[in-house]
């Protein structure tokens, strides 16, 4: 089998991993990367392990990057998420990844595409999945990025240093508006799960919100268990091609099965005792909110940043499902109960003329560069 060669940086951003490249080095047509890109994680897989190329067999671990100079004059790079199918020999650029943004300056800064002077640099992203911007501030010494530091994050061994995401303006990134039918809250329609109450919020991505209970699920449960129910699987997904709909994402749930990535499905429930993947138990007490997220037909092992800040967001829209689960005590920075931990997320969100409004999400993550070279794909 012919082989070609393409270069590229495979960096973990927050709780993810993925490959990142310079875009003149891809396809000058978006459409030709899907091939390329596929192959270079080893995706379509039967088995879901993709040993035949870079990928880990999990969503979070199939991503990929595409970087370039900006020609806006509020960014300085241009950034795009692809997100890289496991079981089928397709890619989605729908939404956005939190987690791989915070890799994005980092990366930027050490390839020569933004200088900074020494100690703190800020580095403005324009995501071009969702038309937001973001932006990455991190320490830097001898025009290199500093890595190493004391910050931990759940879900990853180790720390590193902290960099620092501010997304500007997340309302409506995937659908234009950060409530697509004008309603904090709602009852849809979903097949087997009839009538359910939802919120459905754009901020940063598209979400439907869901009380765990009302899919057959407590919200303490781990990943396994939740992929050991089939038919909890089933009902999140009719949930999220009915969502995809009542939003306009797509225009009917044939289309809605196609569009994988988002609405992403946000599973909340009532602070309580939970156990972690690591087996320390979260104490209800230190958490404002349960979650538990499904993407591309997988529960993850921690929360998307993106989903996260969208939670936070909803949780100040008085009378959304996440905000009557909230701890009624919870103030400041949203305490998120997740399966590797508790992620602190805060959101600025007002109303103003009657409208709700969401003008910043902040979050910590840390990065690291893991090896450069070059990428082989069929």
């Amino acid at each position: 089998m012919a082989q070609r060669s393409i270069p590229a940086v495979m960096m973990r951003g927050g709780t993810s991993k993925g490959l990142l490249f310079h875009a003149a080095d891809l396809p000058a047509h978006r459409e030709e990367w899907t091939t390329l890109l596929c192959g270079a994680f080893g995706s379509p897989d039967e088995y879901g392990r993709q040993l035949n190329g870079v990928g880990g067999g999990l969503s979070s671990l199939s991503k990929a990057c595409v970087v370039a100079p900006s020609s806006r004059e509020d960014a300085d790079v241009d950034y795009t998420f692809v997100q890289v199918l496991i079981g089928e020999a397709r890619v989605d650029f729908r939404a956005n990844c939190g987690n791989m943004s915070s890799a994005v300056g980092p990366f930027a800064f050490d390839e020569g595409l933004v200088t900074s002077g020494p100690g703190r640099c800020v580095v403005r992203i324009h995501n071009t999945n969702t038309d937001k911007r973001i932006h990455s501030t991190f320490d830097v010494e001898e025009a290199a990025t500093r890595y190493d530091g004391d910050f931990t994050i759940p879900g990853v061994g180790g720390s590193g240093a902290p960099i620092r995401l501010d997304f500007l303006d997340p309302g409506g990134a995937t659908t234009g508006q950060l409530l697509p039918t004008g309603r904090v809250s709602e009852w849809i329609e979903v097949t087997g799960l009839g009538s359910v109450e939802v919120s459905l919020v754009d901020a940063a991505n598209a979400v439907v919100f869901v009380r765990a209970r009302d899919v057959g699920l407590s919200g303490r449960e781990l990943p396994s268990e939740i992929e050991a129910r089939s038919d909890v699987l089933a009902r999140c997904e009719a949930l999220r091609r009915s969502a995809s709909v009542r939003m306009g994402i797509a225009p009917d749930e044939v289309a809605a099965a196609r569009t994988t990535s988002v609405p992403f499905v946000c599973l909340v429930g009532e602070p309580e005792d939970a156990a972690t993947l690591s087996g320390r138990v979260l104490l209800a007490r230190d958490i404002d909110v349960l979650a538990r997220v499904i993407s591309n037909g997988q529960p993850h092992r921690a929360l998307p940043l993106t989903v996260s800040l969208c939670t936070a967001v909803a949780a100040r829209l008085d009378g959304s499902v996440v905000a009557q689960v909230l701890r009624s005590s919870a103030e400041g920075a949203l305490r998120l109960g997740m399966p590797s931990g508790i992620l602190s997320v805060d959101a600025t969100v007002e109303r103003r003329d009657g409208h709700w409004n969401a003008s910043k999400g902040t979050f910590f993550r840390t990065a690291r560069r893991l090896f450069d070279g070059r990428v082989w794909v069929p």
